[in-house]
Order: structure tokens, then C-alpha cells, then sequence
């Protein structure tokens, strides 16, 4: 690899296991084309929360769209070991995709809860669905609407497993992460996030084969949805992760089936 992808790669190695152990189960042509896109999506996410002050928050934020503005007008992109690489699998509509993440994680900037349960939505999908789908086109061309609203939906389910999972942590530092937090409103949460999943593993030979490798990161959004759909105070406790061994066994199967 690349000496950028490999700093990209150790980059998401440290700040994000779970989808540095998903694009390792990936064949090799394909990490090189991840790893720089889960490599921009953790400095993204680091950005709002390595300061407590929120214009240099935003800064940091802005710059990152400005690079992401770089790669959509096709013209030289500035030099640093991630948006380099990134200019490199990105194309102008992935570009577009990314850059509506980063302007979604202004939300983690500022302490103000979600407005209502459509902005929840959005932010997931912005954040988690724009992701999924970014990385699945740097490897395939994905242009029907209707193959696009398939990795959505499994974007969305896994965005809801996450947040969910980050609960404890978001409250910690001092943000309102749900609308709602009964356990009423969780179990309904992650039954929404059950029905997407299912939604878009029925449409999944519709994907194309080359993007298929970028749906790995999917493995365990349905045991995490289910523990907190059957145990919503698992949510507050932090304690939705799968079991090492069994989430290793997981993301085997699905990679050696492509079953994701």
C-alpha cells in the first residue's frame, strides 16, 4: 500500500477497530480504497470533540469541507496523509455525500439536544448513511436510486447500533443523544433500526459485487438493535457489545459467504 493509505489504515486501526477489522476482512484492492474514507470519517468525528471551544470546532469542521470542495471541482487537493488519499476514491458525488456528514456533525459541536425525532433521523442518516454509501461507491459504481436506497437502509441500522452503543459516553460528556430515552422509545428505536436492516438485507444481491466488501461494516448492527430491542437497559449500562469471540466468528462468516 501506499505509505498514506497505510497511515490511514493504522489511523483506523487505533480510532475505529470495528471497521478496521471489517475492511481487513475485505480483499486487499478494496482496503486500499476504505481506509482513506474511514479514515476522513474518524478525523471528522474527532474534530467537534478534541477542543471546548466551539469556533475552533467549527474550523476544524470547515476545513474539511473545504478539501472535500477541492475533490468535487477536480482540482488540486492540498497535501495531508488523509484528504490525499481521499481525492484519490472519491469522486465529486462522494465528495457531496461526505461533505453533508461534516456539515451534520456541527450537531456534536454545541450541548443542544436533537429538535425532534426527524432531526435524529437526518443526523443518522447524514452520518451513517452517507458513509456507507461514499464508501461502497469508491469501490463500484452505485447509480440506481433503488440499489443507493439499500445501502442506506443497512447504513441507518448500523448508525442506530452505534449511537446507541455511544450513549453512555455522549451523556458523559455532556450531550442529550436521544429524544427520548424510556425504554419504550429505545425498544421502538431499535426496531426501527431491525427493519431497515432487514429491509436492506432482502435487496442485498442488488449491490454490486465489487462494492459488496464496504457492507461488511454491517456485522454487528443486528445483534447490537436486538440486545437493545429485548434489553433497553443495556443502553444506559453500556453493555450492548457482542462478545469478542462470537463478533469474530460473525464477521468470518460474512465475509466467506458475502452475506453481510
Amino acid at each position: 500500500m501506499h505509505e498514506d493509505v497505510i497511515a490511514c489504515a493504522d489511523l483506523v486501526r487505533r480510532g475505529d477497530p470495528d471497521r478496521f477489522r471489517a475492511v481487513m476482512a475485505a480483499p486487499v484492492a478494496a482496503r486500499e480504497r476504505l481506509f482513506p474514507v474511514y479514515a476522513f470519517n474518524l478525523e471528522v468525528s474527532r474534530a467537534p470533540w478534541v477542543t471546548e471551544e466551539p469556533m475552533v470546532a467549527e474550523m476544524r469542521l470547515q476545513w474539511w469541507r473545504d478539501a472535500l470542495g477541492e475533490i468535487r471541482e477536480g482540482g488540486p487537493v492540498r497535501r495531508h496523509e488523509v484528504a490525499t488519499p481521499l481525492s484519490g476514491v472519491v469522486d465529486a458525488e462522494g465528495a457531496e455525500l461526505l461533505d453533508q456528514l461534516v456539515a451534520a456533525r456541527r450537531w456534536d459541536v454545541y450541548r443542544e439536544p436533537f429538535e425532534d425525532m426527524a432531526h435524529f433521523r437526518e443526523y443518522i442518516g447524514k452520518t451513517s448513511s452517507n458513509l456507507l454509501l461514499a464508501a461502497a461507491r469508491s469501490l463500484a459504481d452505485v447509480p440506481e436510486d433503488t440499489v443507493q436506497d439499500t445501502v442506506r437502509e443497512a447504513g441507518y441500522a448500523l448508525g442506530l447500533a452505534n449511537w446507541l452503543r455511544a450513549v453512555p459516553a455522549l451523556e458523559k460528556a455532556g450531550r442529550i443523544p436521544l429524544v427520548e430515552g424510556t425504554h419504550q422509545a429505545i425498544r421502538a428505536l431499535a426496531e426501527e433500526g431491525l427493519d431497515h436492516l432487514a429491509s436492506a438485507r432482502a435487496a442485498r444481491r442488488t449491490v454490486p459485487g465489487p462494492a459488496r466488501p464496504a457492507m461488511l461494516v454491517v456485522w454487528e448492527a443486528g445483534p447490537v438493535l436486538k440486545a437493545a430491542r429485548d434489553r433497553p437497559g443495556r443502553v444506559g449500562d453500556g453493555t450492548l457489545d457482542t462478545a469478542p469471540f462470537r463478533s469474530r466468528l460473525t464477521l468470518m462468516a460474512r465475509a466467506a459467504t458475502g452475506l453481510w
